[in-house]
């Protein structure tokens, strides 16, 4: 039996559903099965619970002004701002003070990776997860010149590139979502990587073709900036034209969203907004597809594995498709520019057989996620 200090951004116990709340939460329940599990991270409260193979460690974040004074520290050692805005002195001691009774050390995301020393004599394993940089970067370009987070996304997308490629040459295995990442990176690092991808809890049937189908579902946090220009751009270039061939579809948004966005996008003609829910089942009735139309993206989107365990037709942009290793075998619906995404919706929407046979494909290549399936590939890395 190992010791394993896991070491992740946010309280994996709190319940929030976010793919890296439940990504962490399943690789500790999987470790903890036949190894001893500490776990450590920021979190609302002080919370200290021990169990027989487990305990858990959450130390209070920081507050804002502490938070503004990380961020300038980590700018002023040419590191990323997110190190600044996760830091937590008190984990950092811990890990300082504790390290050598731990047999390896597990981060799970590069906003934890600060925490170790640097040449360490021990095994570490980092799930990045998917390279970060590439989002900072495709922001930047989506942003209007004179915008002046258009600076701050390029400069953060530089500082997180330089902060990858120093993990890359200082922990011992390295863990992304996707194949096509890994085929991305430096030759000589490659060694270190193991893909290891999402998962899902369970595959059920919800899709049911109607010619009455009106809905399109969009599953996702809006307050994260991909998903939050994915909707703005969805609503004001894609949907109108839409609702200029039928005026009966509508879009749903369905996830966490900030009170400013939902104020606008739900004044936008024939938008719902559901906020952050926990079960998504009730709301798939009459659902003619659901989109992941980001044009910023790294590593799987989970929301298209959300639709595929649905048997929900899932349609997606080129961004999003060159991520997705099964795109061609799970018939997911890629597109490169609006007209084509229109056309899509409505071929789903009048074609009972090509919506029957996307959504039989979808749940045919969705066993291949569930998570008894990946979680087995990490004792490959322990």
């Amino acid at each position: 039996m190992k010791k394993i200090l896991f070491i992740c951004p946010r309280n994996p116990f709190s319940g929030r559903y976010s793919g890296d709340v439940i990504r962490a939460k399943k690789f500790i329940n999987y470790f903890s099965r036949n190894n001893y599990v500490k776990v450590l991270s920021p979190s609302s409260k002080n919370i200290d619970k021990k169990e027989s193979k487990l305990s858990y460690q959450g130390f209070k974040s920081s507050n804002f002004l502490q938070k503004i004074i990380y961020i300038l520290i980590s700018l002023f050692k040419w590191k990323p701002m997110q190190l600044g805005y996760f830091y937590s002195p008190k984990i950092k001691k811990y890990v300082l003070n504790n390290l050598d009774s731990y047999d390896l050390v597990f981060l799970q995301s590069l906003r934890v990776a600060q925490y170790l020393p640097e040449n360490i004599n021990k095994k570490t394993i980092l799930d990045m997860g998917d390279i970060t940089s590439k989002n900072y970067y495709q922001t930047s370009k989506r942003l209007f010149f004179l915008n002046p987070l258009k600076i701050i996304y390029l400069l953060e997308g530089f500082l997180v590139e330089k902060y990858e490629n120093f993990c890359f040459m200082n922990f011992s295995k390295i863990l992304l979502f996707s194949k096509k990442e890994i085929d991305s990176i430096k030759s000589n690092f490659k060694r270190k990587v193991k893909q290891i991808s999402f998962g899902i809890d369970t595959v059920k049937k919800k899709f049911k073709y109607s010619i009455k189908n009106n809905k399109i579902i969009f599953v996702g946090n809006i307050n994260y900036t991909p998903n939050k220009d994915a909707c703005y751009d969805f609503c004001n270039s894609i949907l109108p034209s839409i609702l200029n061939i039928d005026s009966t579809i509508e879009f749903h948004i369905l996830g966490e969203i900030s009170n400013k966005d939902k104020f606008f996008l739900s004044r936008k003609k024939n938008v719902k907004i559901f906020g952050k829910i926990n079960n998504l089942e009730p709301y798939l009735k009459n659902t003619i597809c659901g989109i992941a139309n980001l044009k910023i993206s790294s590593g799987i989107q989970t929301k298209l594995l959300t639709y595929m365990s649905f048997g929900i037709p899932s349609i997606c942009s080129k961004q999003v498709a060159e991520n997705f290793d099964l795109i061609k075998e799970s018939k997911i619906c890629s597109y490169k520019n609006d007209d084509e995404i229109i056309k899509i919706i409505f071929k789903l929407k009048k074609n009972k057989s090509f919506a029957n046979n996307v959504s039989k494909r979808s749940l045919k290549t969705i066993k291949k996620f569930k998570w008894d399936k990946v979680l087995p590939a990490l004792n490959k890395v322990l």
